[in-house]
C-alpha cells in the first residue's frame, strides 16, 4: 500500500512541484480553503481547529506548505496562517496518531544575517571579491521579517510536539522559490531553490528514516555564491540539490 500523505498548500507554488513529483508514489491528499482538482480535499480554514481535525485520520504524513508567505502582509494574517494554523496542524497531527509532521519553514529565519558581512556581499552580487565564507548551519536564527518571525515559532512548536508528543517533525528551510523558476535578482543568485530541488527535499523528508525525531535542514540549490549549509540536510534527510543558480546567468 502506498503511504498516506496529506498536504497542505497543494495548489500553491511549491505544493505544485511537490504534487509532480510525488503523484503516483504516494497516496496524496490536500486540506485548504478551495478544492484541488483531481486529488481528495477536505476543505477547511487552518485556524479552525475542530474542522480540520477529520483530515488528519489515517493519515502517514502531513506536508505542512500553507502559510501567510510574504513578509510585508500585515500582522493578523501572519498571526492566523503561521501561528494559529501551525499549531492546529501541529495539534490535529497529534490528535491523530500521525507518524511525521514536514513543516515548510524558511531562509527567512536566518535572513537577517544578510545586514553584515560576508553575507551582504553575497547577496549583493560581490562575492567574487571573497575568498571563503562561513556557511550558515541549521542552528543559527535571525529572522529579517515577523514572518521569518513566525517560522522560528514553527520550528519551536514542532521541537515542542517532538519532545512531548512523539510527532516526528522534520522542518525545511526553503530559500527562495519563484514562478519563474530561475533567480531574478542577484541576491537570488545566493539563496535560490529550484522548484525540482524544494519538492526533492519534501520527498526526502517523507521517506527520512523513522528515527528520525526532529531536524531543521536548510534547503537551497547547489548555488556558487550560498551561505546556507547543505551538509546537514545531506547527512539528515539525504537532500542533495541537483541544480544551481549561476547556470542561469
Amino acid at each position: 500500500m502506498r503511504k498516506r500523505v496529506l498536504v497542505t498548500g497543494l495548489s500553491g507554488l511549491i505544493g505544485g512541484a511537490v504534487r509532480r513529483e510525488l503523484a503516483g508514489r504516494y497516496e496524496l491528499s490536500a486540506l485548504g480553503r478551495r478544492p484541488v482538482d483531481g486529488v481528495p480535499t477536505h476543505v477547511a480554514e487552518l485556524t479552525d481547529g475542530e474542522a480540520l481535525r477529520r483530515a488528519f485520520d489515517g493519515i502517514a504524513t502531513v506536508v505542512h506548505l500553507s502559510a501567510a508567505s510574504r513578509g510585508t502582509l500585515p500582522w493578523p494574517e501572519i498571526r492566523d496562517a503561521n501561528v494559529v494554523g501551525v499549531y492546529n496542524v501541529y495539534e490535529a497531527a497529534r490528535a491523530a496518531g500521525v507518524a511525521r509532521v514536514v513543516f515548510a519553514s524558511s531562509g527567512a529565519t536566518v535572513a537577517g544575517w544578510e545586514r553584515e558581512s560576508p553575507y551582504a556581499d553575497l547577496v549583493a552580487g560581490r562575492g567574487a571579491t571573497l575568498a571563503s565564507w562561513p556557511k550558515l548551519t541549521h542552528e543559527a536564527i535571525r529572522p529579517n521579517t515577523v514572518y521569518g518571525a513566525s517560522k522560528v515559532w514553527g520550528e519551536a512548536l514542532g521541537r515542542y510536539y517532538a519532545d512531548a508528543a512523539g510527532v516526528s517533525v522534520i522542518c525545511l528551510r526553503f530559500g527562495s522559490i519563484n514562478d519563474a523558476d530561475r533567480p531574478r535578482s542577484e541576491r537570488e543568485f545566493a539563496v535560490w531553490c529550484s522548484q525540482a530541488d524544494a519538492a526533492r527535499a519534501v520527498e526526502r523528508a517523507i521517506e527520512a528514516p523513522e528515527a528520525l525525531r526532529y531536524a531543521v535542514v536548510h534547503v537551497v540549490s547547489d548555488n556558487r555564491w550560498g551561505y546556507r549549509d547543505l551538509a546537514h540536510a545531506r547527512d539528515t534527510i539525504g537532500y542533495v540539490p541537483r541544480d544551481r543558480a549561476e547556470d542561469h546567468r
